[in-house]
């Protein structure tokens, strides 16, 4: 607890158990300086720590017993390293003498989490307490961020030790940090930029990771470099920032993907080139020459080859190019997204966002949620649909407002991460968009809601269907819908149970009423908006496909010039 408290922890996440009750025992002292957060599943407790700590940038906490309890966050484990998520997992183990035994709730939590995270050690003995939590937070936070594990025996909490006062650690001998990014590449980087005639700037969510917002606005203006976010990414530029053109990638903007596909040199800040980003890697950005500036040395080459790789912050790399650069102007190249806008408004953004007739649009309600909440709000997601409107649709005013789950997908995200984000911050409206799949994943923790009382805002797109799922099996599987029809509860009444505010809407004319009622409520509140059974989400940029190949409804493709 001394140790938690000596790194600045005010809240954890976790369920008690048999293996970890020691420490939970000695929590009940701690009590007026350790909030913790009783969630209803193990699963609950690591997505509520990853909210937290994308809202915040500090590391969440999570503490859960041994076996099925470690195993239970194993899924967020795997999450928070994907997309570079700092948490620190205490988990429970039995004594020492029983380890390898299959003793009562033994698993193997190294061997499991060892693969999968950025640092896993076991704790045996009480003198190792102290140091191991310091290097913890320490591997969690620092570089390109993750989670890390600490395993921890019956034997080391319930052994006595001195304790000294607590040491924060900075540096680890064989934990190096990236050295400032090398003279020579910066200035082969900055000679590139200054030579080209259609400069193009992709960014992910190391731009939001290294603080590095501020120093991505002032490399645009200088440069006059158009630029577009990854779905991570969002939220480190304002949507209304005059050089974001948008999106990438398989469902992003049709200005953002045609301008990779032209640009003549691209470079990438704070991204490692997904292949939902990148499509067919071996037709991506063909005219480009690239410039990857990245942490984390292993993404550089990864997946496309490179002209010049900067390894190093963000927001070091972007000051010192910033330095060096020409003053630019790129008006006619930047000007084409302007005619993309016009093709996608037209084709997409309208009829998605202000049908004329027919049943409510998922598009149509993220749209009402961003403009009613004027931009400021949290927007966490689910995965699916839900997920990819969310991301379209929604608009950011300030960094941090976005949080989903990218690189591993995982349905049951959304509701817990918007209950972590809203306790770390409980000054910003929060407003989590669910669909009828992922929200029954961990519908459990409307019992965390009842209980801890945070305002989250639950918009659920109810459309009777795992509706991504159902998308692709319309599009590429002769509309053959295997298991993908569902039948759902009747949320009203679960929402009674839990003590959340409750409101439907099925017409069209009462959803702006419906989302004021929501936004304005003081209290936690869930929105089941019935939409479109069929719909679907687009531009999308089918697999294998290049990113300039962008179909625009189920019978229409866009390519330049047609």
């Amino acid at each position: 607890m001394e140790s938690l408290l000596g790194e600045g922890v005010d809240t954890v996440f976790g369920y008690p158990g048999g293996s970890i009750l020691n420490v939970y025992d000695k929590m009940y002292d701690y009590a007026d300086r350790l909030r913790h957060v009783l969630v209803r599943h193990e699963q609950g407790a690591i997505h509520a720590a990853q909210g937290y700590a994308r809202a915040t940038g500090r590391p969440g906490v999570v503490i859960v017993t041994s076996g099925p309890g470690a195993t239970n966050v194993i899924t967020g484990v795997a999450d928070a390293m994907v997309d570079s998520t700092p948490v620190v997992v205490i988990t429970g183990q039995v004594s020492n003498a029983m380890l390898g035994t299959d003793a009562f709730q033994e698993t193997d939590v190294v061997g499991m989490t060892g693969p999968i995270d950025k640092w896993t050690f076991q704790i045996r003995k009480p003198e190792e307490v102290q140091e191991a939590v310091a290097k913890a937070f320490h591997i969690a936070s620092t570089g390109r961020p993750g989670p890390v594990v600490l395993d921890f025996t019956r034997d080391a909490q319930v052994g006595i030790c001195d304790f000294e006062a607590y040491q924060r650690c900075t540096h680890i001998r064989t934990y190096a940090l990236p050295a400032p990014a090398d003279e020579a590449t910066v200035e082969a980087a900055a000679r590139l930029i200054d030579d080209a005639e259609r400069p193009f700037v992709v960014f992910g969510q190391g731009v939001v990771l290294s603080h590095a917002e501020e120093q991505l606005k002032a490399f645009l203006k200088k440069g006059g470099i158009p630029a577009a976010s990854t779905m991570l990414g969002l939220s480190a530029l304002p949507s209304d920032f005059p050089y974001y053109v948008g999106m990438a990638g398989m469902h992003g903007n049709i200005a953002s993907n045609m301008m990779t596909q032209q640009c003549d040199v691209l470079i990438a800040v704070g991204m490692r080139f997904s292949d939902r980003v990148t499509g067919n890697p071996s037709t991506y950005a063909p005219r480009a020459k690239v410039i990857h500036i990245d942490v984390d040395r292993t993404e550089i080459g990864k997946i496309i080859p490179v002209d010049v790789g900067i390894l190093g912050d963000a927001a070091e790399v972007l000051e010192r190019l910033t330095q060096r650069i020409r003053f630019s102007f790129h008006d006619e190249w930047a000007s084409l997204a302007r005619r993309y806008d016009r093709a996608e408004t037209e084709k997409v953004i309208r009829p998605e966002t202000r049908p004329a007739e027919g049943p409510i649009n998922m598009g149509e309600v993220v749209s009402r949620v961003a403009e009613l909440s004027r931009r400021e709000a949290i927007v966490v997601t689910d995965v699916g649909q839900n997920q990819l409107m969310s991301a379209r649709y929604s608009r950011f005013a300030q960094t941090r407002s976005f949080i989903s789950s990218g690189g591993l997908g995982t349905m049951g995200f959304g509701l817990p991460a918007a209950i972590g984000a809203k306790i770390g911050a409980p000054d910003r409206q929060v407003c989590v968009f669910v669909g009828d799949g992922g929200i029954q994943m961990t519908i459990q923790e409307f019992g965390t809601i009842m209980q801890e009382g945070p305002a989250v805002k639950i918009v659920l797109l109810n459309n009777n269907w795992l509706g991504n799922v159902r998308q692709w099996q319309e599009l590429f599987y002769s509309k053959r819908y295997s298991q993908t029809r569902m039948l759902n509860p009747d949320y009203s009444l679960i929402a009674k149970a839990y003590g959340i505010r409750y409101r439907c809407v099925e017409d069209r004319a009462e959803l702006e009423d419906a989302v004021r009622e929501m936004l304005e409520a003081q209290e936690p509140f869930l929105l089941d908006a019935h939409v479109r059974e069929a719909g679907m989400v687009y531009p999308m940029v089918p697999g294998g496909h290049r990113m300039d190949e962008i179909l625009l409804n189920k019978e229409e493709w866009y390519r330049d010039g047609e």
